[in-house]
């Protein structure tokens, strides 16, 4: 029976918030060790290529995350207006609860890494393509042909990305709820209701 990559995951979970902390350049391995109480040598053991690969790891990780929220708010939200709201309130009490410290783990990561690291940047690449696709197939289930629901898509989750750096930089979740009743009363529109 194979062992359990007993200290996998919590590396990769420290490294999810120490990057949406502190970005990637300004995350050390002895950061991801102290945080994630992992024995060094098991960085290189589940890591070998190094920290570019604990990068691929975490935006990975943080894009399940992600899509695990989106899809659980589109089950409740009865439509993808509701559901951008929700998730407006959602990531400003977060962003609140950090001190506007924290960011978005997959896009600090991205902005220092990508188009350099390819491995990084196509985990990034699949992490958006899976929350744009939940939004695509929420506004699709709301009446909008797949073509323009695939646009609106992909406008909502470029516009919540640069709202939630727009809220760590003036410290105010505002940009972000100002962001999604904006995109909220544009899908409303459309849909006529």
């Amino acid at each position: 029976m194979p062992a359990v990559p007993k200290h996998r995951q919590p590396i990769i979970n420290a490294a999810v918030t120490l990057f949406r902390r502190h970005g990637y350049s300004r995350t050390g391995l002895n950061d991801i060790v102290d945080v994630s109480g992992a024995p060094k040598g098991s960085l290189y053991h589940y890591f070998p290529d190094g920290k570019s690969s604990i990068a691929v790891a975490a935006v990975e990780e943080a894009g399940r995350r992600v899509a695990a929220t989106v899809a659980g708010l589109a089950e409740e939200c009865g439509s993808t207006a509701e559901l951008l709201r929700a998730h407006a309130r959602m990531l400003a009490g977060w962003m609140r609860g950090s001190g506007f410290r924290n960011g978005c783990p997959i896009t600090t990561v991205l902005l220092e890494l990508a188009p350099r690291e390819r491995a990084v940047a196509e985990a990034g690449r699949k992490a958006y393509a899976a929350r744009i696709a939940l939004l695509r197939d929420r506004l699709i289930a709301d009446g909008f042909a797949r073509p323009r629901a695939e646009s609106l898509a992909v406008l909502c989750t470029s516009a919540l990305q640069g709202a939630l750096i727009q809220a760590r930089v003036e410290r105010s979740g505002r940009p972000i709820e100002v962001t999604a009743a904006e995109l909220a009363r544009l899908i409303e529109t459309e849909t006529g209701r």
